[in-house]
């Protein structure tokens, strides 16, 4: 190790470079070995020897990278892209989410951001300013502690809909992400986030994670969207049987399977619900579907 080098992670698993100066590599195959992990770089160690990549070269994490068929069965690696993207390597430790999160975490909590929060809440522009942040990458999302003294948590798997746009951040125009999640009481609230464009990337890389969460199909019946539909509209949910038409125990048991899916987040038994930011998201959506075809 180097001077001030400390190890984050040291797992075993497998790797390969799918991709070199910008070229695809189609007969690429696994190689087994240690996968080390410091606060500095990443080492991937094999029978054919061991790289070493600098964490500072690394531009982005995520995607699918299937060259070949030997990869495509392969449903669990982490793409890591360097040198501006023209090369990557794919890493596919033993436990795959622990060291998903250790690499994000390396990578981001030292780095220093601009937050707005809220900047939307409740569907309504506030007038807060851009301030300083830190940021740490926790097992359910990320806390934001700014210098003001306030948090700012976004769990993963409340994350709605993510956006990305340039934004006057401070007399100047830099790349923002604008992510949706919500209050613990469930009201809808929009975080803005800018910083270093490479620091941008890797944090939108992970953010996506949790909105792919949400935008995961499920198989929702018709009945289901009207119901999710209908709560988004502002719909009481005791008065869904009778806005819809259907029996209080049948909604009760739909009730119970959306709130087993993560769309709705339960308040009290018998039976009051919430939209949470998946439900949210998947609600906008049927709406959409539905505008489209009238």
């Amino acid at each position: 190790m180097k001077p001030g080098e400390k190890k984050v992670s040291d797992t075993n698993g497998r790797f390969l470079q799918v991709r070199r100066g910008g070229r695809s590599l189609n007969d690429a195959n696994w190689t087994n070995g240690r996968i080390l992990l410091s606060n500095q770089r990443l080492i991937l160690a094999g029978t054919a020897g061991k790289r070493t990549f600098e964490l500072s070269t690394i531009e982005q994490l995520g995607g699918r990278f299937d060259v070949n068929q030997r990869i495509a069965t392969v449903s669990d690696y982490l793409a890591v892209r360097y040198n501006d993207g023209e090369d990557v390597v794919l890493v596919a430790p033993v436990d795959l989410d622990e060291f998903e999160l250790e690499l994000y975490g390396t990578l981001l909590n030292a780095t220093k951001f601009l937050v707005r929060h809220p900047a939307v809440e409740g569907g309504v522009v506030q007038n807060t300013e851009w301030v300083g942040a830190r940021l740490k990458v926790e097992e359910e999302g990320v806390s934001i502690a700014t210098v003001k003294g306030s948090f700012v948590h976004v769990r993963l798997d409340d994350i709605g809909d993510i956006e990305m746009g340039r934004r006057t951040v401070r007399e100047e125009t830099r790349e923002v992400i604008e992510v949706e999640h919500s209050y613990d009481d469930g009201t809808s609230v929009q975080t803005y986030v800018s910083g270093p464009e490479r620091a941008v990337n890797i944090l939108k890389s992970l953010l996506r994670i949790g909105e792919e969460q949400s935008e995961t199909a499920l198989e929702l019946s018709k009945q289901d969207k009207q119901v999710l539909m209908a709560l988004y509209s502002g719909v009481s949910p005791f008065d869904i049987p009778a806005f819809l038409g259907i029996d209080v125990d049948d909604v009760e048991e739909l009730f119970m399977r959306l709130i087993d899916h993560n769309v709705l987040d339960e308040v009290r038994v018998r039976h009051e619900v919430e939209l949470n930011a998946r439900g949210r998201s998947i609600a906008a959506d049927a709406i959409d579907d539905q505008a489209a075809n009238m």
